[in-house]
């Protein structure tokens, strides 16, 4: 036999003992690595999940700000919130005179009506505020975004407090100094 022969005789061969050796502990290593991995992931759910690691993910602590910006944004409460920023600056977007005399009660996100509910202390400033709406309006959508708040409501003044006593006529449905 020649030393080619007996070379493609050898390869063809069944392996060896070395062979298989290396066979099996291969196998046997890589058995091990999957129990390894499995008993990681069991200890690292008994201590309530995976750990923060050097690098930033998702489980890792916020600043407040940041907190409740992400909770804002996951919660759609961008707009809300925004209004209610309008209602803490209400002074200087619509200036300190006005701001003495009108205080914005509350904002209805209808999407058809998004409506700024404003109540003055007198007529006159009411009628002041529903003439001065139009440009308000247009002043808070650029603060805002465009089309955030559609229409101002103004509201005047409150009627004053019935009181009773005795000079108060039974059954009148007006206010105190009228008849009805």
């Amino acid at each position: 036999m020649s030393t080619s022969e007996s070379g493609a005789r050898a390869a063809t061969a069944e392996p060896s003992g070395v062979d298989l050796a290396r066979v099996a502990l291969r196998a046997a290593k890589e058995q091990a690595r999957a129990r390894g991995a499995a008993a990681q992931q069991k200890k690292q759910a008994r201590r309530g999940g995976l750990r923060s690691g050097a690098r930033a993910d998702g489980r890792d602590p916020l600043p407040l700000g940041a907190a409740i910006n992400r909770l804002i944004a996951e919660r759609g409460w961008e707009t809300p919130a925004a209004v209610g920023g309008v209602m803490g600056r209400w002074p200087q977007i619509v200036g300190e005179d006005l701001a003495r005399h009108c205080v914005p009660l509350r904002y209805d996100e209808d999407p058809e009506e998004r409506l700024l509910t404003v109540q003055c202390d007198s007529t006159a400033w009411a009628t002041q505020l529903r003439l001065l709406a139009p440009r308000l309006v247009a002043r808070l959508n650029e603060d805002l975004g465009h089309g955030t708040v559609r229409a101002i409501k103004v509201v005047g003044p409150g009627a004053p407090q019935r009181r009773y006593g005795p000079l108060r006529a039974p059954g009148s449905t007006g206010p105190g100094d009228t008849y009805g």
